[in-house]
């Protein structure tokens, strides 16, 4: 690891498979925390590149435990976190609208690090019971459209790296690899990101490994579509700039998005939503979120990606997606 930090603290990046080989040795315990801690924060000093991405995502793909979806053609909805805005639970709320939509969602996730609650500290306070049994994966997948993967359960080696993570009390690179790491390996890919360095490289990585994705990043610093000013998207479509008024979306203002400062604020914020019985402005933002989601996944326009997404929410479907989740895990 000396030789590992003298090289980042001199600049140098790293090749794909040395920090590929490096990430196997880390997943093996090979290292202390306080080394791990060092490692992590060296490599914040700078923006990671590409390659070290690229090598760092096979690593975590090769030391998960793999899920076979068995032909089902997943997405995944899931942000880097480390945005710094603590909002309500966005992206797990737009999962569930997606699955209601009729779209198989594997959504990976996690507790919270940087931030109040996690999409694993909301579903866990609902009642869902995390797995790793492929099989009730694949039956949550066929009854409730969408399946969790919590994810230090399907990434064992990571255990290495929790203690120096929660001492960090920062976004690190695990941030951005967390999107890029789900073990179903789904078809598509939304992601949001904390910021635009972070959007390229994901765009540059993903058109290498998928036929269809989304990055977006709010250009006010959220990483999902927050309404409170234009967003970005990189995906198979391009890049665009998009502003809420496009959508037929008013502009929003940051307090309206606050996710509470408990797990049980966010609970209760999560189920008036899904409901129905949330804001507007907490409507209008999963709605959008969740219409980028079927849009690129149905290869369709945002705004009929967004009108399903009304369809899906309305109509209970996607509040009964979550009935038989918890009903399958309990």
């Amino acid at each position: 690891m000396k030789k590992v930090l003298e090289q980042l603290y001199s600049g140098e990046i790293l090749s794909e498979d040395f920090i590929y080989n490096l990430m196997n040795e880390i997943g093996s315990g090979a290292f202390t925390d306080l080394q791990i801690t060092a490692f992590l924060s060296a490599l914040n000093m700078r923006p990671v590149s590409v390659d070290e991405l690229r090598g760092l995502r096979r690593a975590m793909l090769d030391l998960c435990l793999a899920v076979d979806t068995q032909g089902v053609e997943t997405i995944d909805l899931c942000g880097t976190g480390g945005d710094g805005k603590d909002t309500f639970n966005i992206s797990t709320l737009s999962a569930f609208v997606v699955a209601g939509a009729g779209i198989p969602v594997a959504k990976h996730g996690n507790y919270a690090v940087s931030s109040h609650c996690g999409s694993s500290n909301v579903l866990e306070a609902l009642g869902v019971k995390f797995t790793s049994d492929v099989s009730v994966i694949n039956r949550q997948l066929e009854a409730a459209n969408i399946a969790i993967l919590h994810a230090p359960l399907f990434h064992p080696a990571m255990k290495h790296v929790a203690p120096a993570r929660r001492g960090m009390q920062v976004k690190t690179v695990f941030n951005i690899l967390g999107p890029l790491s789900n073990p179903c390996r789904p078809a598509v890919q939304v992601a949001g990101v904390y910021n635009l360095e972070v959007a390229r490289l994901y765009y540059y990585l993903l058109q290498e490994t998928a036929e269809r994705f989304a990055v977006v990043h709010a250009l006010d610093g959220y990483d999902e579509i927050s309404l409170t000013g234009d967003f970005k998207t990189f995906s198979h479509k391009g890049e665009h700039t998009v502003a809420p008024a496009y959508l037929g979306m008013k502009p929003v203002i940051p307090a309206e998005l606050s996710g509470g400062d408990t797990i049980a604020e966010a609970t209760d914020i999560f189920l008036k939503v899904i409901s129905g019985q949330g804001t507007e402005v907490q409507r209008s933002v999963v709605l959008a979120n969740a219409g980028l989601a079927i849009s690129t996944y149905k290869n369709w326009d945002f705004k009929d990606g967004i009108a399903a997404a009304a369809e899906s929410l309305d109509s209970g479907r996607a509040e009964q997606s979550l009935k038989k989740l918890i009903e399958i895990t309990a």
